[in-house]
């Protein structure tokens, strides 16, 4: 996979949305072009697991051990999309559910066919032991306050091992409007926003939190951006012309 970087030009031009924002986004995405949560969950899965393999599985996933860290909500279950495909590129993947019990209605979707392809959640041993490569996938932009209790656990377990790190959307703990940092924050190499970037990923204090920063394509009409007044959608058709995964900087 080459990965293109955007343009001053594309950057200028490109919507920067807040958490309230994407909310919006998501809701008139699915309630006005009828495409499903599940479909964008897919695609950022499909995304996140292309460039962890391109990026940090040297273009072969077979016999790689990929743990992944899932959240109970859109995060987690596009990472758990993620590490099903790279199980079916040969990886060896385990998994770690925060919070097991809450789970939302898509992210169990996607735990299930996990579970019926023989993927198994880690046992015995923290996050990132033995590992080429760890997925983020716990918290996404509906962040309100610190990390607690499971999740803080296994963010410090994250950060604790000598491992590249992958985010799928932004760094776990990060704030996604303003780049502040929380006492326990996923530290990053890399990350893949979905499809606009948040404010708190371009602030430099967030810098060496969100490591490389790239931008997916999960599905949303231009027309969307348009209609809430973000970008044109002229803007956001050029943005993602080359490629689904580009590097924004």
């Amino acid at each position: 996979m080459i990965v293109h970087t955007l343009s001053a030009t594309q950057r200028a031009a490109c919507a920067i949305v807040t958490a309230a924002q994407m909310a919006q986004v998501d809701a008139r995405t699915i309630e006005g072009y009828g495409v499903s949560l599940i479909q964008m969950m897919e695609n950022a899965g499909r995304n996140l697991a292309n460039l962890a393999h391109d990026r940090f599985l040297a273009g072969d996933a077979r016999g790689r051990s990929v743990h992944v860290l899932a959240g109970s909500g859109g995060n987690g279950g596009g990472v758990l999309a993620a590490a099903r495909r790279l199980h079916g590129w040969g990886a060896e993947v385990q998994v770690w559910l925060a919070q097991p019990d809450t789970l939302s209605a898509a992210a169990a979707q996607q735990w299930l066919s996990l579970q019926r392809l023989g993927v198994r959640l880690g046992a015995g041993e923290a996050p990132g032991d033995g590992a080429d490569l760890l997925l983020d996938g716990l918290l996404g932009y509906r962040l309100r306050g610190q990390p607690m209790g499971r999740y803080a656990e296994l963010i410090a377990q994250a950060n604790a091992a000598d491992v590249p790190i992958l985010a799928m959307d932004l760094p776990s703990g990060l704030d996604p409007d303003h780049g502040g940092i929380s006492a326990v924050a996923v530290r990053a190499t890399a990350t893949l926003t979905l499809a606009a970037p948040k404010p708190g990923l371009l602030a430099e204090a967030a810098r060496a939190m969100v490591g490389e920063l790239y931008l997916a394509d999960i599905g949303v009409p231009p027309a969307v951006y348009a209609d809430l007044g973000l970008a044109s959608a002229a803007a956001m058709v050029d943005v993602f012309a080359l490629d689904e995964v580009l590097r924004w900087v």
